[in-house]
């Protein structure tokens, strides 16, 4: 069987220190086979990492995504050739994904800590004959509840289920995976391969949330975007 981890950042997201050789030596240590990066607003790491492994004697399958900020909250589009800007409606995004022949697939459709990129549940309503797949369990849920809810909410529209790893850090590598009959090379196939998985999943590392936010502070002061920083933690401090 293969491994499959899907919904993957690294150094490329606005919120993520991941090297790409650090993540690929995670991922043969971890007999992860085909992974999904899929950056914030950008596929740029997804193409970098797909170089690196080609590079590489001991292959890993890299499929190229993206995790969009549209107007009504986030989609991730799979096997995509083209960067998807953010911003744009839920219609649109959805739109372009399939233009480009890709993956429609709806990250952690209810979580309580990231509600500002919870997509609406209105845009999954009316859009359910063109989402390919929705998480049903995300590795970053901090509770288990959350996972009750995604399937709660994926089972109610008829949606496909899977696994999200949603990993940002090497800790939470090779935790949150499927496991498919072979390895997904187009859209076609992960749509096929889904629909007869096995599910790993581990629980939450919190610690991951905590360096996710140094990451992201970081990138802030080597930027030098001082206001926003201020206003972090002006937000913070109101709370």
């Amino acid at each position: 069987m293969i491994r499959l981890e899907t919904h993957c950042h690294t150094r490329y997201s606005k919120d993520s220190l991941l090297l790409h050789s650090l993540l690929y030596i995670k991922c043969r240590l971890c007999h992860i086979d085909a992974i999904a990066i899929c950056e914030h607003n950008n596929i740029l790491g997804a193409l970098k990492f797909k170089e690196y492994c080609s590079k590489r004697k001991n292959k890993v399958f890299v499929i190229v995504g993206e995790e969009i900020m549209t107007s009504s909250g986030e989609i991730i589009g799979l096997y995509l050739n083209e960067e998807i800007p953010a911003g744009l409606s839920c219609d649109e995004t959805i739109d372009r994904i399939i233009s480009q022949g890709g993956v429609v697939y709806v990250p952690h459709p209810y979580d309580e800590k990231r509600a500002k990129t919870v997509l609406s549940e209105d845009c999954i309503r009316l859009n359910s004959h063109r989402i390919d797949c929705m998480e049903c369990y995300n590795g970053r849920n901090v509770d288990e509840n959350y996972g009750i809810q995604q399937t709660r909410i994926a089972d109610k529209y008829g949606l496909v289920k899977v696994v999200g790893s949603d990993a940002h850090t090497l800790m939470e590598i090779g935790r949150n995976y499927m496991e498919v009959k072979s390895v997904p090379l187009n859209s076609s196939e992960f749509r096929d391969v889904i629909k007869r998985c096995t599910f790993h999943t581990k629980p939450c590392i919190k610690l991951a949330h905590k360096v996710t936010k140094v990451a992201k502070l970081m990138k802030m002061i080597v930027k030098g975007n001082f206001n926003e920083i201020y206003r972090v933690i002006n937000r913070k401090i109101k709370k």
